[in-house]
């Protein structure tokens, strides 16, 4: 193991010297598990961004970044005397042989769809021996809701808990925006049921996106980027008329919406 893992070497070094705690870095020595999740958080949405940029000449250095925080994680086990680099290593690459049948034993497949499958078996059978009690067992808290959503959603589908095509999902989504509708409509307004509802309705919402095949959290980020992207030609649009955004209309800003789309379209 330590022979294919050589060139960590370096920079479990450098972790190690920024830890040290007579000469390290007082930041770094401050730290903690719990402290550093949110660095983590950034740096994983940065390579992410980076890939959908296709920014590739970017992607060594951001990967780097993501890098460090699993070594970080593994400097601070070393301390506790819980793991260290050594034990996440070993731990990933028996995980993926165990997952792997068709390509370390005997397993025969013929397509990715039964590879798949047999991925989700294998991996319930080991939730089974951790003696778990419910398919929604260690899905993480701090996902990102649409992921969560999505996670929930594919596991009580694999038990069958799940509609078996479009129409009853999009009617879900209807039912959902009346109630959402309703709440709001009343002569007093209760907000915490109006955000009650809403999250039922994105809920809904991420349940038809996967029905779909859609990741909602990819689409979303792409939906991000396209209002910010035409958003930004309305602004250009509004500067090259000579007047301030606020003394514009909302029909006048609309028509410069539907130009800035129609220059996109006929790229």
């Amino acid at each position: 193991m330590t022979q294919q893992i050589g060139n960590m070497q370096p920079l479990l070094t450098i972790m190690q010297k920024l830890r040290d705690p007579e000469t390290g870095c007082e930041w770094d020595k401050a730290q903690t598990f719990q402290t550093i999740v949110p660095f983590t958080l950034e740096e994983a949405y940065e390579v992410a961004d980076t890939i959908e940029r296709l920014a590739l000449d970017e992607l060594p250095d951001e990967l780097g970044d993501l890098l460090f925080q699993v070594v970080f994680y593994c400097q601070l086990g070393k301390e506790q005397g819980t793991f260290d680099f050594d034990t996440v290593v070993e731990r990933i690459c028996d995980k993926l042989t165990r997952r792997h049948p068709h390509v370390f034993a005997d397993l025969k497949t013929n397509s990715s769809e039964q590879i798949k499958q047999n991925w989700e078996k294998i991996k319930e059978s080991e939730r089974a021996q951790r003696e778990q009690h419910s398919v929604l067992d260690d899905i993480p808290l701090s996902l990102p809701s649409l992921s969560r959503s999505i996670k929930i959603q594919k596991r009580v589908a694999r038990v069958g808990f799940d509609w078996p095509d479009l129409p009853p999902v999009v009617a879900k989504i209807h039912e959902e925006i009346d109630e959402v509708l309703f709440e709001v409509q009343q002569e007093k307004v209760v907000q915490s049921k109006v955000e009650d509802e809403m999250g039922d309705l994105l809920f809904a919402v991420v349940n038809l996106a996967r029905h779909l095949g859609v990741e909602p959290e990819k689409a979303l980020r792409q939906a991000n980027q396209k209002f910010e992207r035409r958003f930004r030609g309305v602004e250009e649009c509004v500067a090259q008329d000579g007047r301030a955004f606020d003394t514009h209309t909302l029909a006048e800003l609309d028509t410069y919406w539907d130009r800035v789309k129609l220059s996109e379209k006929s790229k």
